[in-house]
């Protein structure tokens, strides 16, 4: 199925989005970022889904922001002020979304990602790169600091990493992507697409509810003083051990056996 921009299909509960607009390098065009907005409020709803994978087709990942239309933005009367904003807004709004969602978003990534297309991996929840992959905050090369990537690239990598990243424009390879943390794993460009849907398998085959509480947990937790970090997972953890099906993955452990969860 199509949502036009963005295809959406699940298979063995793995729901795989992809960018569909390769004769512009999936850049996020005012279009694309709408589909991606409608693709992943259609995945919080998919009770299919635990787990999604997003990516692109053609020759690349994604290009970042459409500058042909940001350009043409300009010709309004107040000089695009009101366009501008509106569409930063707009695509905060879009990567806000994925750790959000139920599901874990794991990103899969070949050519490149630069600019908002390395904000919108930095933002997944987990990356698989094509070993020859590229990624990138290069607006700095034409004049336009990569302000708001900065905020999912910099909660990714080292400070001093990403730092240079933005001011220097260059791009880095997926080795040091997956040195950094950018990216969790790497594989080569004929190995990528099974690469990344074995690791979706394997997260898809565990306690959906179980995952999606420990994703929600992961993101409210991680930004707490340590004293609240525990109070809350603490709570989660009776939360979750009060699951039916916890109940049942847990006497199946002890008695040796596959769990029979619903």
């Amino acid at each position: 199925m199509s949502d036009g921009l963005v295809g959406y299909d699940v298979t063995e509960h793995v729901a795989v989005l992809t960018l569909q607009r390769p004769e512009a390098l999936n850049a996020l065009s005012d279009a694309m970022l709408a589909a991606l907005k409608h693709a992943f409020e259609r995945l919080a709803e998919d009770r299919r889904a635990r787990v999604a994978i997003l990516r692109g087709s053609g020759k690349v990942f994604c290009a970042g922001h459409d500058l042909k239309e940001m350009q043409a933005g300009r010709a309004a009367a107040d000089g695009g002020a009101h366009y501008f904003a509106d569409l930063f807004r707009r695509c905060s709004e879009v990567m806000q979304m994925i750790p959000v969602l139920p599901q874990p978003v794991i990103a899969q990534v070949h050519g490149i990602a630069t600019a908002a297309g390395c904000q919108l991996v930095a933002s997944c929840d987990m990356a698989v790169a094509a070993t020859d992959a590229r990624f990138g905050v290069n607006g700095v090369n034409i004049g336009l600091f990569c302000s708001t990537p900065m905020v999912a690239l910099s909660r990714n990598v080292p400070r001093k990493a990403a730092f240079e990243m933005l001011t220097t424009g260059e791009f880095i390879g997926a080795g040091r992507a997956l040195e950094l943390g950018l990216v969790n794993r790497t594989a080569t460009p004929e190995d990528l697409a099974q690469e990344t849907f074995d690791l979706a398998r394997t997260v898809a085959g565990k306690l959906g509810a179980a995952v999606r509480i420990g994703k929600r947990a992961f993101y409210d937790q991680i930004d707490l003083p340590l004293d609240q970090a525990y109070e809350l997972t603490g709570q989660v953890m009776v939360e979750n051990m009060l699951m039916r099906d916890t109940d049942e993955g847990i006497r199946a452990f002890i008695e040796k056996r596959q769990p029979d969860w619903a």
